[in-house]
């Protein structure tokens, strides 16, 4: 394997070397579950699924970790609005995260760690950056110390200090020493969830989370930190500066996915663009809109329209439509068969899915070609090769997570429609054509389509 990936903080593709031989750690920044998600959201968890999946099929090991803030202001504010406790806000909001990720076809995370469990964790490294004079407590509060990592802060984002903003993140700036500096830990306020610290009762700050999570679960160094692009500044500019004044290493590769936009816009509940996944799952089926967005390379932006939609659907019904087919013809498939090259290069290189879905839809052309001459022996081949390389992707068709019902109802559906076929057959050979086609037709209505091939007469349940 020669895996190549763009790092945001070297502003360069590099190889995949990782901290420990045959092993890959991999964290996820997930949901702030104040609402539900949308396509923006769940878009970089398809992207790291197919990262995921390529390393563990290139026999890597993988601790995947993706957390969960459960705690925040907007939580807290969303709670006060609708009059509930802020708990119920969270819970809620990341079994719809959960819900969305599972029907996307995401696989689970080796870890889902959530914010306010892991306070023990936030207060240990609180106190490191103190006692290394990176941090200073003021008022309840606990900020990170700027001007003391000024010569290392502003790396991952390619910033000065001088030319950054305010942090913005109290309500009370006279309580920082530059307005700059940010929260690393909330001082109690009315009303508000609290947590004990040795620096007074409060909640966590947003950066400081991530950092104790991370390194609790994949160790002071590991591999590789992901995220959405919007993510680079503060949050994980944050992350990276407090972890690596208290001490550790941290994250040695950043990886950030490119959003979801409509039109000009960044698809954000506040802008009421938000397009949730319930909603897009009665557009498509999941299996499609998981296609849609792991089509693009996973650094460019998304421009989300309807008709695009309907494309990517299609391209992935052409995929399907082969794997079908000739599943029909060949019952084994070799699960060992290797990669095409040019699929396993366009992956190694920056995770280059497009080139590699060009790949599938190649091989499903040769595939097409073999079923019409009834080639078995390349139909076998070709459906190897591209079942192999939609599992890498998350798409096959025929695995477990995209059997729809209409697999278990084949049985019980080639019964009932046998006879119809059988009749239309006897009035095709009688060059009754109106009455064939009338019992298509017939059958249409019932949602079953049939498809005249070289081999006889196939069906589906209408999609």
């Amino acid at each position: 394997m020669s895996l190549h990936i763009y790092d945001t903080s070297a502003r360069a593709t590099r190889q995949f070397v990782p901290v420990e031989a045959g092993r890959a750690s991999i964290y996820l920044c997930g949901a702030t579950v104040q609402a539900p998600p949308h396509v923006g959201h769940i878009r970089s968890g398809v992207n790291f699924d197919v990262l995921r999946r390529w390393l563990l099929r290139c026999g890597y090991e993988v601790t995947f970790c993706r957390n969960v803030t459960d705690i925040d202001d907007k939580i807290i504010r969303v709670a006060a609005e609708e009059g509930v406790p802020w708990f119920t806000v969270a819970e809620r909001n990341q079994r719809a995260f959960t819900w969305a990720y599972d029907t996307l076809g995401c696989l689970p995370p080796t870890v889902e760690p959530r914010a306010t469990g892991h306070v023990p964790e936030m207060i240990v490294l609180m106190q490191r950056l103190i006692d290394r004079g990176h941090a200073y407590a003021s008022g309840g509060d606990v900020y990170f110390d700027v001007v003391s990592y000024e010569d290392r802060y502003g790396t991952l984002s390619n910033q000065k200090l001088a030319n950054m903003r305010p942090a913005a993140d109290t309500d009370d700036e006279s309580c920082k020493r530059d307005p700059r500096d940010f929260a690393l830990w909330k001082g109690a306020k009315p009303g508000e969830p609290t947590w004990p610290t040795p620096w007074g009762p409060g909640r966590p700050g947003w950066h400081l989370e991530c950092s104790a999570m991370a390194t609790k679960y994949l160790e002071a160094t590991f591999d590789i930190h992901g995220g959405g692009l919007d993510l680079i500044f503060p949050h994980h500019e944050n992350e990276l500066a407090q972890s690596q004044a208290a001490g550790d290493g941290f994250a040695r590769y950043w990886m950030h996915n490119g959003l979801v936009k409509i039109g000009a816009e960044k698809m954000s509940k506040s802008l009421g663009n938000s397009l949730l996944i319930p909603e897009m799952v009665q557009k498509v089926r999941p299996v499609e809109l998981r296609y849609y967005l792991a089509a693009p390379h996973y650094r460019s932006p998304i421009d989300y329209s309807e008709e695009a939609l309907r494309e990517a659907a299609a391209a992935y019904q052409r995929i399907e439509g082969f794997v079908t087919r000739a599943a029909e013809v060949i019952h084994d498939v070799d699960a060992d068969a290797p990669l095409p090259q040019a699929f396993t290069d366009a992956l190694d290189d920056d995770l280059g899915t497009p080139q590699a879905l060009a790949v599938v839809h190649e091989v499903v052309r040769e595939g097409n070609v073999a079923l019409s001459k009834g080639d078995k022996e390349a139909v076998a081949r070709l459906l190897a090769e591209t079942q192999n390389m939609l599992d890498v992707l998350g798409l096959d068709p025929r695995s477990p997570q995209w059997r729809s019902a209409k697999s278990d109802l084949k049985p019980v559906v080639d019964a009932l429609v046998a006879v119809a076929l059988e009749q239309r057959k006897a009035a095709r050979a009688r060059k009754d054509y109106a009455a064939a086609d009338e019992i298509r037709d017939q059958l249409a209505a019932a949602g079953v389509t049939v498809e005249d091939t070289p081999h006889g007469a196939r069906w589906e349940l209408s999609r």
